[in-house]
């Protein structure tokens, strides 16, 4: 049987000489360890600012214009793409499939480990062409290590169909051919040499959730820092978009109950029926006309 490539010289896999004495550490004594090691996860993500805001201005027009983000990973960066893609239609009201996660095994492998999937380099090619990939989409690959062959083929894969190419990894690498950002977040070794669930884990998500905000942001689905195309489904829900609307009109809590009920349940429609004096048909096409975003309906009617 074939031996698998040396990946020692790679900073996730490599031992934390602060951390050589675990298994003699007091539980206090393992918490205040990790606790100090996690502060490099911020210092990872400051330093990766410019090719972060590099990538996500790669991205926004092509978003905007409807195109896709698209996360592909194995093992935890991959659980971390599907996380992000679940949560942006519930938070931010985007369109299902708008932002789409692909983890090596499919979603059996978010509950049940599956990584030799990760070994195949054309294992996520069937998912990408069922996608449909165009110049308008983004897919950014996953990898704490850079090397895992299921990423790196599903980007070359990606770039074929003239799709934006990124990979985030935390692990200074070369960039690959098929990838037009890279994205280094410089977490070192890990508490538990290779367990890139802790602080490479970490960082990843952060970096996952600053680039799916933003192109939210961007595109429209946030006024001032509230959730405004949320759409009020369940108790939690309705008592946001109850308390949104109450902060963006002066309602008190009954009145601005009643607007969304009036609304459909939609704060940004109940918000512009108050503002200009509009029934929900009116304020529907209002928001159509300005692409959904708030501030240019409110800002046109001054």
């Amino acid at each position: 049987m074939a031996r698998p490539p040396d990946r020692s010289h790679i900073v996730t896999e490599q031992r934390n000489p602060r951390t050589m004495n675990l298994h003699a550490l007091s539980v206090s004594e393992c918490v205040s360890l990790i606790a100090q090691e996690d502060r490099a996860v911020l210092v990872a993500m400051e330093k990766a600012r410019g090719p972060l805001t590099a990538l996500i201005e790669a991205a926004e027009p092509g978003f905007v214009a409807g195109g896709r983000l698209v996360y592909v990973g194995a093992g935890t960066s991959g659980r971390l793409g599907v996380l992000d893609a679940s949560e942006a239609p519930p938070t931010f009201q985007v369109e299902i499939g708008r932002v789409v996660g692909i983890i090596a095994g499919g979603d059996a492998a978010l509950r049940k480990s599956s990584e030799s999937k990760e070994d195949d380099p054309r294992g996520a090619e069937a998912e990408l062409e069922a996608l449909c990939l165009t110049p308008r989409d983004t897919v950014i690959g996953i990898a704490a290590g850079g090397t895992t062959p299921f990423v790196l083929g599903a980007l070359d894969i990606a770039g074929g169909f003239g799709a934006q190419t990124a990979l985030i990894v935390c692990a200074p690498i070369e960039r690959p051919a098929a990838v037009r950002h890279l994205v280094v977040l410089e977490t070192g070794p890990e508490v538990i040499t290779g367990s890139t669930r802790m602080k490479a884990g970490t960082a990843t998500k952060l970096a996952l959730n600053t680039i799916s905000t933003t192109l939210m942001i961007r595109e429209g689905r946030v006024f001032e820092n509230l959730m405004v195309d949320l759409r009020a489904t369940n108790d939690k829900l309705r008592d946001r978009a109850a308390r949104i609307v109450s902060t963006l009109t002066g309602l008190d809590r009954e009145a601005s109950f009643a607007l969304l009920d009036q609304a459909g349940g939609a704060v940004k429609t109940a918000v512009v029926m108050h503002h200009l004096g509009l029934d929900r048909g009116q304020a529907e096409a209002r928001l159509g006309a300005c692409a959904g975003r708030l501030g240019d309906v409110l800002t046109s009617a001054r």
